[in-house]
């Protein structure tokens, strides 16, 4: 199977101005990502990071960041928001979508009006910026490093006995994660508390469990990390509603299957689904190979070899997208200036005239669509290519020939909203 991303040795980005650990990484050592606009702010948090035994990239902006998670698959992330080629939120978003990279633990570093987006997208928690001191920042670290460190999460089920309270206890019995049963809100708020507890399920209709009961004991958690709380429930649309008015304290989720209920936990404890046994990973790749969010969607294809453009546009015909094509870069450019609708661009790199390399700079000039996500295509798997395309305003990068479920994976992640 071709591979999306091409494989070389050039690092993401050529960049090291603050003198990271890229150049000596070794597989299995633990390692942080800092997605940081401000160089100052990103040393004192590598300088943290290495105080709790990570190495540690840094990167300025989304997209050299992204590069860098496909190299290294570091341990966890912070992420800033305010970054200079695209929004934070366009990462976290990206990364959350795709399910081989939804488990990375992010955590948002920014200004606390960002804090109820972050919890609600998927952040494993929130630091508020300005920072007051040091010492702050070091304990942040720290309480991420031992998060990611146990390697058994614990679940409160707050759920009726019998019927999916004892499907759910079964099937986490084989996924190292341990369970606590109770419907008791004088026992869940001391194991609270005592910082006790990973996620919270809460079944509608079998607790008088209330959000006002929790605050005082979530608010004595760790400063880095956030209580997520799953809602359980086909009839769970009034418990939704009570918790969400409390939703810049609990990183709120709603399940209203017993799948989307797996799902749901398993994304809120950052679980690896190549770390799930196999049914329980078929269950969630299963549920997760769902073309309909890309029904649709308008793609430009750009490239100069119909036979290209055929390909590309039978396949995401086939999956309900819209399809407009251009066999130039000033087509390409001129479409996109036209055509608000776009979504999406598939940029082919080696093209006479005006090769994707540039074509890609010239639409990052326009402002209207410095956000419009453009994956780079290229037969020539050069040394480099990648950061090359990246600087040049990619996204993303495929190789040719283009893997069909690989393609998919691409578009999904980045059409997900």
């Amino acid at each position: 199977m071709q591979p999306i991303y091409v494989e070389d040795d050039a690092p993401a980005s050529g960049l090291n101005e603050a003198n990271d650990d890229r150049g000596s990484i070794q597989p299995g050592e633990r390692t942080i990502l800092i997605v940081e606009n401000d160089l100052a702010f990103a040393k004192v948090l590598l300088e943290a990071a290495r105080r709790q035994g990570f190495k540690g990239l840094v990167s300025a902006t989304a997209a050299v960041a992204i590069s860098l998670i496909k190299e290294y698959m570091p341990t966890i992330v912070t992420l800033d928001i305010f970054l200079p080629d695209m929004p934070g939120w366009r990462i976290l978003n990206r990364l959350k979508a795709d399910l081989s990279t939804r488990h990375i633990p992010i955590c948002i570093v920014s200004t606390d009006d960002s804090r109820d987006r972050a919890l609600s997208s998927g952040a494993i928690g929130f630091i508020t910026k300005p920072v007051a001191s040091t010492e702050v920042v070091d304990r942040a670290i720290a309480q991420l490093a031992d998060y990611v460190a146990r390697p058994r999460k614990r679940v409160c089920l707050a759920m009726s006995p019998g019927g999916d309270l004892d499907a759910v206890q079964s099937r986490f019995a084989e996924e190292a994660i341990d369970i606590v049963a109770t419907t008791d809100t004088t026992e869940i708020c001391d194991m609270l508390r005592n910082d006790a507890i990973d996620c919270l399920v809460v079944e509608s209709g079998a607790s008088d469990l209330q959000p006002a009961d929790l605050i005082e004991a979530v608010e004595q958690r760790v400063l880095a990390r956030q209580l997520p709380i799953v809602v359980y429930g086909s009839g769970g649309g009034d418990a939704l509603s009570r918790w969400r008015r409390r939703d810049g304290t609990f990183a709120l989720r709603e399940a209203r299957s017993l799948e989307r209920l797996m799902d749901a936990v398993y994304f809120s404890l950052h679980r690896s689904i190549g770390e799930l046994s196999e049914g329980e990973r078929q269950a969630i790749e299963d549920l997760h190979h769902d073309n309909r969010v890309l029904e649709g969607k308008k793609a430009l294809i750009v490239d100069d070899d119909m036979r290209n453009i055929f390909a590309l546009s039978t396949v995401l015909h086939d999956h309900g997208m819209e399809i407009i094509s251009a066999n130039n870069g000033h087509e390409a450019i001129r479409l996109v200036q036209e055509d608000p609708s776009i979504d999406i661009v598939l940029m082919d790199i080696m093209m006479p005239e005006m090769d994707g390399m540039t074509t890609m700079r010239e639409i990052r000039k326009l402002e209207q669509r410095k956000d419009l996500p453009i994956i780079a295509v290229t037969a020539k798997a050069m040394k480099g290519d990648r950061e090359k395309c990246i600087d040049a305003g990619a996204w993303d990068y495929l190789s040719k020939p283009v893997d069909t479920i690989h393609l998919l994976g691409v578009l999904k992640s980045w059409l997900h909203r």
